[in-house]
């Protein structure tokens, strides 16, 4: 088995070091041939000092790679094309990993059975959680920092994993294309997605996925996080990735987005539930009905750019389409 480790980071140079030291820790067979690549999406620190220092000191195990297309998903499709092994990991630069990690999220992948794989994130510190924040429960946000896990117990994903921890055969990838790149944070948008939108995809294609319990990734979590309004944009940014995600592909007709405006608008609870929910003595129930608002709100908004985006994709395509051919685009393609 041949593994690739690909990191992308962008001006995180003092948690990167923490988080290369922890990957070169790992603990593999003495029969697995493996490599970390790190992908610099432009950086301005001191990002390449600190990889190339790295590099000097695991010289057939550490590579660099400049990226300098702004994007966390340009970043990572060029993880992609670049990557010598077979099965690829996935991991941030501000997580540290379990020394048994890389072992742990790729050895599934030894079988045809899995397509890809994906294990418990938690957290490096703790921290005193807000009075309105759930962090279990009906009304969770766990995931918006970024938290995973589904327990002590190995079993398919019926949900994606996480981008910072998780793995996929680099055949996946030729298969079904790479990271979409209207999605994935970049300086100015926190749009993201880029990974689940992959993770639904592929198993929309009837691929399956393994959660493995015992790969762990330990991830941080700014004070920033913890703030309402960190949450707020989340969930808006979150809603204006799902239309993103539905849209992909339609037409861009008129009709199909009055359909997709009702389908949106239909999801909202009735005025009496959501006054309800907004107005409830329990601030984490009454905050979650906020941010679902939120979410509702950037999906209003994100619909009129999709439907002129792809009005104005699909008279590009009739323009320079040959009377009797046809073509197709593959978003974020690593072939």
């Amino acid at each position: 088995m041949q593994i690739t480790v690909i990191l992308c980071t962008y001006n995180r140079c003092q948690s990167l070091a923490k988080a290369l030291e922890s990957v070169a820790a790992s603990q593999l067979p003495d029969s697995i041939e493996w490599e970390l690549l790190v992908i610099d999406n432009n950086s301005k620190d001191q990002t390449r000092d600190v990889v190339e220092d790295f590099c000097r000191k695991h010289p057939d195990r550490f590579r660099y790679v400049f990226e300098r297309e702004q994007g966390k998903s340009n970043a990572l499709n060029t993880g992609i094309r670049e990557a010598r092994g077979s099965i690829l990991a996935f991991m941030d630069d501000d997580v540290i990993v379990d020394p048994a990690w890389l072992w742990s999220v790729t050895k599934p992948l030894d079988s045809d059975e899995w397509a890809g794989a994906g294990g418990r994130i938690l957290t490096q510190q703790t921290f005193v959680v807000p009075q309105w924040l759930a962090l279990e429960g009906p009304y969770s946000m766990s995931g918006m920092l970024a938290l995973f896990d589904l327990g002590d117990r190995g079993e398919e994903l019926k949900s994606p994993p996480f981008g910072t921890n998780m793995a996929f055969r680099k055949s996946v990838f030729t298969k079904y294309g790479g990271f979409r790149t209207d999605m994935g944070p970049c300086p100015g948008s926190e749009i993201r997605n880029e990974d689940t939108e992959f993770g639904r995809r592929v198993m929309a294609a009837g691929e399956r996925l393994w959660y493995e319990p015992s790969a762990i990734v330990y991830h941080a979590v700014p004070e920033k996080r913890l703030k309402k309004r960190y949450f707020l944009r989340f969930w808006y940014d979150h809603g204006r990735a799902s239309v993103r995600e539905d849209w992909s592909g339609k037409s861009g007709s008129l009709s199909q987005a009055l359909s997709e405006y009702r389908r949106i608008l239909s999801g909202f609870p009735r005025p009496k539930a959501t006054a309800k929910g907004l107005l409830a003595k329990d601030p984490k129930k009454r905050f979650y009905h906020r941010c679902l608002a939120s979410m509702k709100m950037g999906q209003i908004v994100e619909m009129p750019r999709c439907w002129f985006s792809g009005t104005r994709q699909n008279q590009s395509i009739r323009a320079n389409q040959p009377e009797t051919g046809h073509s197709t685009t593959k978003l974020g393609s690593v072939e």
